[in-house]
C-alpha cells in the first residue's frame, strides 16, 4: 500500500491575505505533501513566469501542486459570464495547470441554488456533461484531466457519478468531498463507496449532524469533532484508493445549515434524493448533539484550527 500523503486546500487559509510562497511555507511547516490550489486568486496571478516560480518553491519543498476554479455549468448562479465560455476558462486553466505541474484542473456545476431554480437540475447536469466533451478532443488540454466536485449541496454522489461517466472517464474524474455530502443529505460514507473509484483527490472536513426544532441541522467542524465517523471514512478511504491524497479543505463553520426536512415544500427540490441513501444521513442526524464552536479573532481562529486539524489528520495516517 502506497504511503499516505497529506493535502491541503488553500481555500482551508482564505482568509488570512498570504502569497502562495506563505500558503506554501505554512503548509510545509505542517507536514503537507500536496498543495491544492483551488480558486486562481490563491495563486497571486498567473503570468507563466510567476506560476514557474510557484512551482519551483513547492518543489523545494517537497510538495505537490493541483488547482482549480469555479463552475463550468453556463446555467449555473456560481458561473462568471465575464470569464468566457465554459470552454474558453477550462483551456486558460489547463494551460496553468501544465506550468504547476497539475494532473487535473478541479471545478464544479454550482451550487444549492440550482436545486431551486426554474431550470431543472437534469438540464444543469446536460449542460456541465456539455462543457466536458467541449474539450474531450482538444490538444489544449495537454492530457490534464477534470475533477469534478459534489459542492456546496448541488449534486449527490450517484448523480455526480453518472455525469462522470456520460462525459468520459478517460479524461473526467472527481473530487471527492465529505463535506458537501452532508449538503445533499447524505452520509459521507455513502459518498466515498460511490465515488471513490472516479476520484482525482479528496477535499476532506467532519460534519456535525443533528436534529432541532424540526430540522435537520448541519455543522462542518474541525476534525474529530463531527459525528460522521471521520476516522472510519479515513480508514475506508485508504482501504478503496491508497493511492489518493488525504487533502482537507477546512470550513469550520459558525453557525449551522438548517434543513426543513419534515415540511412539505422543502422536497420539491430534493425529490431526486433516493430512501435509500436519505435514511442513513438520518440515523446520523438522530444520533446526533449541537455543536458549540470556539470564539475568538476569525482569522486567527482559521489559522490555529487548520493547524489543529492538519495535526490530527497526520495522526490519523500515522504520520505524527
Amino acid at each position: 500500500m502506497p504511503a499516505p500523503r497529506l493535502g491541503l486546500d488553500f481555500f482551508s487559509l482564505r482568509s488570512q491575505g498570504w502569497t502562495p510562497f506563505q500558503l506554501l511555507d505554512f503548509a510545509h511547516a505542517h507536514g503537507v505533501a500536496v498543495a491544492h490550489f483551488s480558486e486562481p486568486r490563491f495563486l497571486g496571478g498567473t503570468d507563466p513566469d510567476h506560476l514557474k516560480r510557484v512551482r519551483e518553491h513547492a518543489e523545494s519543498v517537497g510538495i505537490s501542486l493541483e488547482v482549480g476554479f469555479g463552475s463550468i455549468c453556463p446555467t449555473s448562479t456560481r458561473f462568471v459570464q465575464e470569464d468566457g465560455s465554459a470552454r474558453e476558462q477550462l483551456l486558460k486553466m489547463f494551460g496553468i495547470a501544465r506550468v504547476l505541474g497539475s494532473p487535473f484542473v478541479r471545478c464544479y456545476l454550482g451550487s444549492a441554488d440550482e436545486r431551486r431554480s426554474e431550470l431543472p437540475l437534469e438540464r444543469h447536469i446536460e449542460n456541465t456533461v456539455a462543457a466536458c466533451k467541449s474539450v474531450r478532443d482538444d490538444d489544449g488540454r495537454h492530457g490534464i484531466k477534470i475533477a469534478v466536485e459534489n459542492h456546496a449541496g448541488d449534486l449527490q454522489a450517484l448523480q455526480l457519478r453518472a455525469l462522470v461517466e456520460e462525459a468520459g472517464t478517460s479524461y473526467v474524474g472527481t473530487l471527492l468531498d465529505a463535506g458537501n455530502a452532508t449538503w445533499t443529505l447524505e452520509d459521507p460514507m455513502h459518498t466515498l463507496e460511490v465515488l471513490a473509484p472516479l476520484a482525482l483527490t479528496t477535499g476532506i472536513r467532519d460534519s456535525r449532524i443533528w436534529l432541532e426544532g424540526g430540522e435537520v441541522k448541519v455543522m462542518w467542524v474541525p476534525l474529530g469533532q463531527g459525528n460522521i465517523g471521520i476516522d472510519a471514512w479515513t480508514a475506508r478511504l485508504r482501504e478503496l484508493r491508497p493511492d489518493l491524497a488525504f487533502s482537507l479543505e477546512m470550513i469550520n463553520l459558525r453557525s449551522a445549515r438548517a434543513f426543513a426536512v419534515n415540511d412539505p415544500s422543502f422536497w420539491d427540490h430534493y425529490r431526486d434524493v433516493p430512501a435509500w441513501v436519505y435514511e442513513p444521513f438520518m440515523r446520523l442526524a438522530r444520533s446526533g448533539k449541537p455543536h458549540t464552536p470556539a470564539e475568538g479573532d476569525p482569522v486567527e481562529l482559521e489559522r490555529a484550527e487548520v493547524a489543529a486539524d492538519l495535526a490530527y489528520a497526520r495522526q490519523l495516517l500515522g504520520l505524527a
